[in-house]
């Protein structure tokens, strides 16, 4: 089962990007979306009826802002919107899909650069979800948790680390709690399969920033370690334009 998570940074301009074909092209078993940018009035056919899938969304209350989906060959057991914190499921950056084998996370983590503010509940978002998904590991579930981390983890994971090292999504308290997710039992998968390897997955719109490749690896999907044999293969697909990130994918045996 190959599962793709892609930020497309609106998904109504993501459409008029080729979006559809590249969904017929690749045939992902499941595809989950941040940032679509959309209110549930705001639903076309289009962007609920992609032939042969199940489609799944969250929205933000704030117009044009946020928002995740997911949409699946398989239909899943149960489809959960947020976590039951109401200051983070108002964003619409939670969706949780479970199926037989494991529960996927889909998640638009909050960006801190905006402010002091907007740092804090970054973090205290980071926090109650890693809460959350412990809670769900001691039951015996297995975890798949992907999407737009925000935070770039490493030196490898980043162009220019020195120029960023006050920059929100490389701040060092952003890369502790990276270091503290793994530490409770998760794996970032691609740096598992490629311990050596530098590949990013968001570039800057600015500078011709994807041209010359200064980019950032900050989407991602970490398994609970207890699916961790089951991962069979990791990559990131950064020839696939129409948005500032990339798809990235995982396949699970």
């Amino acid at each position: 089962m190959k599962i793709y998570s892609w930020n497309v940074n609106g998904l109504r301009a993501v459409l008029k990007k080729g979006f559809l074909e590249w969904i017929k092209e690749e045939q992902p078993d499941v595809l989950c979306i941040q940032e679509t940018k959309l209110q549930e009035n705001q639903l076309e056919d289009s962007f609920k009826n992609i032939e042969g899938y199940y489609s799944y969304f969250s929205f933000a209350e704030k117009k044009g802002y946020s928002g995740t989906a997911t949409y699946t060959k398989e239909k899943p057991i149960s489809v959960k919107h947020g976590i039951g914190i109401q200051r983070f499921d108002s964003e619409g950056r939670i969706l949780i899909t479970e199926f037989e084998k494991f529960t996927l996370f889909n998640i638009y983590f909050p960006n801190g650069q905006m402010n002091e503010e907007r740092l804090t509940y970054k973090m205290e978002f980071y926090d109650a979800l890693l809460d959350y998904c412990n809670k769900l590991v001691a039951e015996g579930k297995k975890l798949i948790i992907c999407g737009d981390y925000n935070t770039a983890h490493t030196e490898m994971d980043i162009k220019n680390a020195k120029a960023n090292e006050k920059t929100s999504g490389f701040l060092p308290m952003e890369r502790a709690w990276m270091d503290k997710f793994i530490a409770n039992g998760y794996t970032d998968t691609y740096r598992y399969k490629n311990p050596d390897k530098i590949e990013y997955s968001w570039w800057s719109y600015m500078f011709k920033a994807r041209e010359r490749n200064t980019g950032w690896r900050i989407d991602y999907h970490f398994v609970s370690n207890n699916l961790l044999e089951e991962v069979k293969d990791v990559g990131i697909l950064n020839e696939v334009m129409g948005s500032d990130h990339c798809p990235v994918m995982v396949e699970i045996k």
